[in-house]
């Protein structure tokens, strides 16, 4: 959902985050990531403007941060 809000492909987030395309094809269809993986990911799509809301009744989700 977030990659998806960027507009960004598989092999940007993956070339942003300095990761294989593998690792993020993997990561989407439910494989486990190791925790570097996935700082490198939130930071990178946190760079990109998504915020990451926590669980809050309807559980966690992410949305685009309003741009000035």
């Amino acid at each position: 959902m977030a990659r998806a809000a960027l507009n960004w492909s598989v092999r940007d987030l993956a070339s942003k985050a300095g990761v294989s395309p593998n690792t993020i094809s993997r990561f989407e269809n439910g494989a486990d990531a190791y925790g570097d993986t996935l700082r490198k990911l939130e930071q990178t799509l946190v760079g990109g403007g998504v915020d990451f809301i926590p669980e809050n009744g309807g559980g966690p989700g992410v949305r685009l941060r309003m741009r000035p």
